[in-house]
Formats: C-alpha cells, sequence, structure tokens
C-alpha cells in the first residue's frame, strides 16, 4: 500500500518543492502526495490554539491529514485537536530549525515522531548579517534615504560623521552556532579581530578564528557586536540599556536573530545619544513593526522585515532536509531520523 504525504508548503518553501525533492529522495517509489499551500508569509504567522508562528488552521490541518502517514512542511500548526483528529499520522517534519510550531508533548503523547530541519537558513543569515554590519558601519541607510529624497550629503566625509572599516576592527559575536560561526570566519577573512561569547561553545572550535569572552568583555572591547543567539531565560532581553553603555560609544549593534533578545527603546536611545553610531535589525518584537514605532522613525537604524534567511537557496535546502528525513523514515523508522526532536516518541505502526 502507498504511504500518504501531505506537502503543506506556503509560498516559501513550496508545496511543488517539497513533492519533488521528496520524490528524488524515494527513486522507485511512488508516494501518494496531496499539496497544501498555506498563506504565509502574504499573511504573517502567529498563535494557533497552543503553538506559536504558524500558519494556516487547525480544520484546514485537520481535513487535509485524513489518511497521511508523513507530513512535510514549515508552517503548518501540530496542536493538541489535530493531533487527536488525525490518527494515522506519524511523522511530522519541521523545515525550519526548530519545531516552534508543534506541541512537542502532545506529539509524544500520540506517538508521532517530529523532525526539523537545522542549518537550513545559515549561510543566507550569514551573508544577510554581513550586509546589515556594512549598512549600519557606513550609514548606508540613511544617505540611500537622503540621496532618494533629493539630498546630497557630502558631509558624511566629515570625519565625526564618517563610518567605520571591518578590517582592523574587533568584532563580537553573541553565539557561535551555524550562522555566529560563519559570520565569524567571514569577518576574520575581512581583516576583523573577532571575539565570540557563547559559554555552550567548545573553545577548540574557535581557535584561529576568534576569542572566547565573557559577554562583558566583550561588549567593552566591541566596535561591533552581532546577535546570534537563541531566546531562552537567559538570553531575552539581554541587551538593554546597561549592555549599550558599556559598549565603546559610536559602536554599531546588529540583530539578526529575535527581537526578544534586545531592548530596542534603548536602542533608540543610545542612537539618539551618539552612544550607537548604528544598529541593525531583522527581527522584532512585534511582527509587522506597529505603526509608530521608534524603530522606524530613528536615524541610524537600518532595518529589514525578517527576511535574512529568504533564499531561493534555503527553499531548496528546507525542502531537501526533510524529504531526507521521511525517506530514513520509511526505510528505517524514527530511530532512522537524524534531526528527531522527540526521539522518545515511538512509531505505532
Amino acid at each position: 500500500m502507498s504511504t500518504t504525504v501531505l506537502a503543506a508548503g506556503d509560498h516559501f518553501v513550496l508545496p511543488e518543492l517539497l513533492e519533488q525533492e521528496l520524490r528524488d529522495a524515494l527513486p522507485g517509489a511512488d508516494p501518494v502526495v496531496r499539496r497544501l499551500r498555506l498563506p504565509w508569509p502574504h499573511t504573517p504567522f502567529g498563535r494557533i490554539a497552543e503553538v506559536d508562528e504558524a500558519s494556516g488552521t487547525e480544520d484546514q490541518l485537520i481535513e487535509a491529514l485524513q489518511g497521511v502517514r508523513i507530513c512535510l512542511t514549515q508552517m503548518a500548526p501540530l496542536t493538541e485537536r489535530i493531533l487527536a483528529a488525525c490518527p494515522d499520522l506519524e511523522l511530522f517534519c519541521v523545515s525550519r530549525g526548530g519545531p516552534v510550531n508543534v506541541n512537542m508533548a502532545a506529539a509524544t503523547r500520540h506517538g508521532v515522531a517530529v523532525s526539523y530541519a537545522p542549518g537550513r537558513n545559515a549561510v543566507a543569515t550569514a551573508e544577510h548579517t554581513l550586509a546589515l554590519i556594512l549598512a549600519a558601519a557606513r550609514r548606508i541607510g540613511d544617505v540611500h534615504t537622503d540621496l532618494r529624497d533629493g539630498r546630497w550629503r557630502g558631509d558624511y566625509y566629515d570625519y565625526a560623521n564618517c563610518g567605520i572599516e571591518i578590517d582592523g576592527a574587533t568584532v563580537g559575536l553573541v553565539g557561535f552556532g551555524a550562522i555566529g560561526s560563519r559570520v565569524a570566519r567571514i569577518l576574520a577573512a575581512m581583516g576583523a579581530t573577532v571575539l565570540v561569547h557563547d559559554p555552550y561553545v567548545n573553545p577548540e572550535l574557535l581557535a584561529g578564528v576568534a576569542e572566547p569572552v565573557t559577554l562583558k568583555e566583550l561588549l567593552s572591547r566591541s566596535r561591533i557586536v552581532s546577535l546570534h543567539a537563541r531566546v531562552t531565560d537567559e538570553t531575552r532581553g539581554m541587551i538593554g540599556p546597561a549592555e549599550l553603555a558599556a559598549m565603546p560609544r559610536g559602536s554599531v549593534l546588529v540583530n539578526c536573530a529575535r527581537g526578544a533578545l534586545v531592548d530596542y527603546d534603548a536602542v533608540c536611545d543610545a542612537l539618539d545619544s551618539g552612544q550607537l553610531a548604528g544598529a541593525a535589525c531583522d527581527v522584532f518584537p512585534v511582527e509587522p513593526v506597529p505603526a509608530g514605532s521608534r524603530l522606524l522613525s530613528t536615524p541610524g537604524l537600518v532595518l529589514t522585515p525578517h527576511i535574512a534567511g529568504a533564499s531561493r537557496e534555503v527553499a531548496h535546502k528546507a525542502a531537501r532536509i526533510v524529504a531526507g528525513e521521511a525517506a530514513r523514515f520509511l526505510r528505517g523508522g524514527a530511530p532512522a531520523l537524524l534531526h528527531c526532536a522527540n526521539p522518545e516518541s515511538a512509531r505505532r505502526h
């Protein structure tokens, strides 16, 4: 009997990409593949029942998952209600760095293995981080706006207004995972002295690339600080007024990680006072950024709408990773998965 798979894609990781990568991963097989296109990013993701950062509805998924053994998705929710209504589901593959749109406890209770796609957007996000570092350090956002508005800002050649170079600068990275480690190698190749604060990294991995330091030392020494940490109870709000004040005057802050790491009102204050010469952010506490937010009017701030991981290559990598997981599952069950988030779940069939 053929396995039925739901390719619940969206407008980024397309359903047809998920299906094609699955068929490529299963040569000679002929799974029954249903396609579902969720509205993200045309409609922002949000909370659905008890899970976050999801797209679509519970009713939509319940209907689409009837008789489905494996679901490949990026944004579809997996809630207690969906699990209870879809007894044939055995594997739920999330093509993201973590399955935040899944009720993990419920999935485990229902015996559904959950897989994810670590590192899928590491290259894209590292490259975007570098772009924001350069944009903030050289004030590209402000001068672009001025020039579009008909103002030729020759005064940026004034010594006090000039930006800074990467070569010879000390750059501090908070986090040295798949993204931070790539940023570190790029910056080191550009001639920067790279400092890293990551209490969970093996110092041997930093050899020849970066120097491990405390957060306090990183802030005091770095002309540019870039964040690459996950949001935990330990890191939430880790960059606030005191931390910004500890940085050298005229420094640059970049955040392509998560908005919850930073007190953005404090960042705006630091830009207004000159404590920060520039800042750049791809992530925010509330997305989309509300109209009237200080972030939209503070000079020296470069903003992008959470697109650091948006490249065509990422969409293909994401689909390929979860398709590979589905193929391994069909050949060897949950123990064969490379990126299982709940290995304690038992395959029921």
